[in-house]
């Protein structure tokens, strides 16, 4: 099996990176392009990879094709590939709202699949959302859920809508984090600590947070009854969340990304 990744950006390279350390994958089945010629030298001196700039010289010997290059040159893109691709290769799109129709219409092929990643895919933590055409078989499937898996974790979901539903929260959600994150170092700069101290402080937590989290059975909520004593400083933190509808606020902003993300896919229709 030959996969070959279009798109060296933070996604592609993430995937190319993850897919030749993992056993799933060898070296020499691993084929990257890219149209820039900086890149793609840069890309070479790794020697990690098969490095192309012409799409005539990989494509054709590609089994499966994970296409990651920015959704508005989605369409500029598939009129390059669909002379050359078959209806035994599989695609796999990481562009945010290019739909599984819009996906088969413009490179000629029924064996699709869409998939939504989120940035900690760069560091092997990634969460990788994904649904296909019906015309994936099992086997195949199976087979994407292990590449996909090279960055972290990946969730078969049934429909589209669930992957961009899923986009408001793994998708975005990093982002969401760094918010907080950054909110609460610069609570802490308030306070008087240092930048170096404020990262220390911030990260720690949230690491530590998360490592109970995963290594229990309980909900958050349940890990905030026990970290919050009535009159305590943590209860006090708390209600002023409370207060201030920061609950509420949360929800609102992932249904700002789900409903974006929904946006996108009906303009992607419309210009395709």
């Amino acid at each position: 099996m030959k996969v070959l990744v279009i798109g060296a950006g933070n996604m592609g390279l993430a995937y190319a990176k993850a897919l030749v350390k993992s056993e799933f994958l060898q070296k020499t089945n691993l084929m990257i392009s890219d149209t820039s010629p900086e890149k793609t030298e840069e890309l070479k001196k790794v020697s990690r990879f098969d490095v192309y700039t012409n799409l005539e010289d990989c494509l054709p010997s590609a089994d499966i094709i994970f296409i990651a290059v920015k959704p508005y040159h989605s369409e500029e893109l598939f009129k390059q590939l669909k002379p050359m691709m078959t209806k035994d290769q599989l695609a796999i799109s990481i562009m945010a709202g290019v739909t599984i129709q819009s996906m088969k219409d413009g490179l000629g092929i029924t064996k699709v699949v869409r998939a939504m990643p989120n940035l900690p895919a760069q560091v092997g933590k990634g969460l990788t959302s994904f649904t296909a055409s019906d015309e994936v078989s099992r086997l195949e499937l199976s087979t994407v859920e292990k590449l996909l898996d090279t960055t972290g974790r990946s969730v078969r979901l049934d429909t589209e809508n669930d992957v961009d539903a899923s986009t408001g929260i793994s998708g975005s959600g990093p982002a969401y984090v760094f918010y907080f994150m950054q909110s609460m170092m610069d609570a802490a700069r308030k306070m008087g600590f240092s930048e170096h101290d404020s990262k220390v402080l911030v990260s720690q937590t949230f690491e530590g947070a998360v490592e109970l989290f995963n290594k229990s059975d309980l909900s958050p909520a349940s890990w905030m009854n026990r970290v919050a004593s009535k009159g305590g400083t943590t209860r006090a933190a708390l209600d002023s969340m409370e207060d201030n509808n920061i609950k509420d606020l949360v929800e609102e902003a992932a249904y700002a990304a789900f409903n974006r993300a929904v946006e996108l896919g009906k303009e992607q229709n419309e210009n395709s």
